[in-house]
């Protein structure tokens, strides 16, 4: 990575119950995942990780927000266990969680305001699920001009086609596509 470049890796929806679906267990996704996350700190590059979460009784939820059915379930309230980083991945103390209340990384969260604070213009992205998180925070985040990279290994989808089709097809028209082996031989 050149000198100039200033990167932060987000680890994106990692949590337990998100990612803890055997839909994710069975890909190997957090394993990766884990890599990535290992192979930026020895880079010193910062790790952020971001998760989705409401406060109790959901006030941010408008009543056509297409997360009340999800939220109705009770499992993204912020205290609740399954909002929490998957053990798998490793969390450091000190690595910050933000937390979402949409789809997007961005929406509804401080990480910008985080972003900008470490001065980080490139972007490495990691996460759960390629058609959700992934992909709406891409979007957001080259609208921000950050440089942008997707570890396809180290994101995943419930819909492998879909997985593909981003990660070959949509992606690389704004980031650079790389699995986590790939990056760590270039970073």
């Amino acid at each position: 990575m050149a000198a100039n470049h200033r990167p932060v890796l987000l680890a994106m929806d990692f949590q337990n119950g998100i990612a803890g679906d055997e839909a994710f267990t069975k890909t190997g996704v957090l394993e990766r995942a884990r890599d990535a996350v290992a192979a930026a700190r020895e880079k010193g590059i910062p790790v952020v990780w971001v998760r989705v979460a409401l406060r109790e009784g959901h006030p941010e939820l408008a009543e056509t927000a297409s997360f009340v059915q999800i939220a109705a379930h009770g499992d993204l309230d912020q205290t609740h266990a399954s909002t929490s980083i998957h053990d798998t991945l490793g969390r450091h103390e000190g690595e910050p969680i933000v937390t979402k209340r949409r789809i997007s990384a961005f929406t509804g969260s401080d990480l910008e305001v985080l972003l900008r604070g470490y001065g980080a213009d490139t972007l490495i992205l990691t996460g759960v699920a390629t058609s959700g998180v992934v992909l709406s925070t891409i979007r957001q985040a080259a609208d921000l001009d950050f440089r942008l990279t997707v570890l396809s290994d180290a994101c995943a989808d419930r819909d492998e086609g879909v997985h593909r089709v981003l990660t070959e097809k949509v992606f690389p028209k704004q980031a650079t596509v790389l699995t986590v082996d790939e990056w760590t031989a270039h970073a």
